[in-house]
């Protein structure tokens, strides 16, 4: 290892496969060679069930030839599997399809170090020693059916025929929970909740991620209710929810949308879009997050939305020759800016509607509208949270919704990719 503890074995074995790419024939080629190393503790109903040690090999090749594009993932070092699999990909690219925007990036170089690289096995056990407590202690009825307590150590080197050169080596903590609440032969709902951080040291294992108040709510949705009647009323999106709105919004801006000239925000940049209350950058090096995108380019930070006002598009390196548009290189990890409203207060303000724990809405139409159930939902009535909801349907249209949300909380949810916080939004229809 160097100084920066980057393994020189992994800039080797990409120089390596990409020798062989450009021996096979590419035109552009872009190599990345990873390495994964997990320790985790598993839980099975209520039970530890099993602690291990795991490591993954992951090469990625991408090979251009005459503007066709072809890529493929091996998991193995091995000479033969090598050139087996580049004859392959040099294969898929001369049957691929000739597409003057695909290229590989240029120029583009970091070292990254970021996270803790290493755990004491200890630690793992504690915290998951902790949320069974919890579980015994506060939430009875919850079975764990799965979960994890996990460390991550994650390294790639990726090259590129146009000179790039990125290397990372990243760790990070998780914890997840999943399961279900029973009482007698009434069951809920399964539930889910986890993230990723940095250091879990500071707080109680049921704290982390909002695992905690996923039990206790899960376990209050045994016996639930129907809505009763249509109207129109507002809801009280937990983060779970806001996160739909994000993949929603994120998907407006990339490159699907935008290549297929579906975009409701292609020219839009410097407008209005969404709430004044709203706000939206980027979280690129998050826990379980490198600032690295897929087309190996480095990912500055970025603001999507401040104040409501569309701030830029998010194409990728293919995006922005396909469509003409500036590149915004990206990755996954984005941040919600907190409101000044206390999270009861937004509760106390509804007067008909819900709390929504998950949006199940399917792919939505072109233009924004959705109709979908809700999950995981309490009744709110003259601003007092009721029963858990069963079988109850929300529609309205998402870009919408964006422009009617009425109050964004104090209060956020941090799962390390996101850090988002509850929205009150108005104008939904109930059936």
């Amino acid at each position: 290892m160097t100084a920066l503890n980057f393994d020189p074995a992994l800039l080797d074995q990409a120089e390596q496969v990409l020798g062989l790419m450009r021996a096979q024939g590419f035109d552009q080629a872009q190599v990345s060679v990873g390495r994964h190393r997990q320790r985790e503790l598993n839980v099975a109903h209520n039970e530890p069930s099993l602690m291990r040690s795991t490591e993954q090999i992951q090469v990625s090749l991408l090979g251009l030839l005459d503007g066709r594009r072809a890529s493929t993932q091996l998991s193995s070092l091995d000479e033969a599997a090598l050139r087996h699999g580049v004859a392959e990909l040099w294969a898929a690219a001369q049957a691929a399809p000739q597409d003057a925007a695909n290229t590989v990036s240029a120029g583009q170089h970091a070292r990254i170090v970021q996270g803790p690289l290493e755990v004491e096995p200890a630690s793992l056990a504690d915290k998951m020693a902790e949320l069974l407590a919890f579980r015994a202690r506060e939430t009875p009825r919850f079975t764990l059916e799965e979960s994890a307590a996990s460390h991550h150590q994650s390294q790639s080197h990726t090259l590129t025929t146009g000179g790039s050169d990125l290397a990372d080596r990243a760790g990070w903590l998780s914890l997840s929970a999943f399961g279900t609440a029973r009482e007698g032969d009434r069951a809920s709902s399964f539930n889910y909740a986890g993230g990723d951080a940095h250091d879990w040291v500071d707080q109680a294992a049921e704290t982390w991620f909002g695992i905690g108040e996923m039990m206790r709510d899960t376990s209050q949705q045994i016996d639930t209710q129907p809505l009763g009647g249509k109207f129109v009323g507002e809801v009280v999106f937990t983060p779970n929810a806001v996160g739909d709105l994000l993949g929603w919004l994120l998907g407006q801006l990339g490159d699907a949308q935008l290549i297929a000239g579906s975009s409701l925000y292609r020219d839009q940049v410097g407008q209005v879009i969404a709430s004044p209350l709203l706000a939206l950058k980027s979280r690129f090096e998050a826990p379980g997050v490198v600032p690295l995108s897929g087309d190996a380019c480095h990912t500055p930070a970025v603001s999507v939305l401040e104040e409501g006002r569309l701030q830029t598009l998010l194409p990728s390196l293919y995006g922005s020759r396909k469509t003409g548009l500036p590149h915004v290189p990206t990755t996954f990890g984005w941040e919600m800016a907190a409101g000044a409203t206390p999270r009861a207060e937004l509760v106390g303000q509804v007067q008909r509607g819900a709390v929504v724990g998950r949006l199940s809405m399917g792919m939505p139409a072109a233009n924004g509208d959705f109709s979908g159930v809700i999950k995981n939902s309490f009744r709110i009535e003259d601003g007092v949270v009721g029963a858990a909801l069963s079988e109850v349907m929300i529609s309205g249209n998402i870009a919408r919704m964006l422009k009617d949300i009425l109050a964004v909380s104090r209060e956020r949810l941090d799962t390390g990719s996101t850090v988002l916080p509850w929205l009150r939004i108005g104008g939904l229809h109930f059936s």
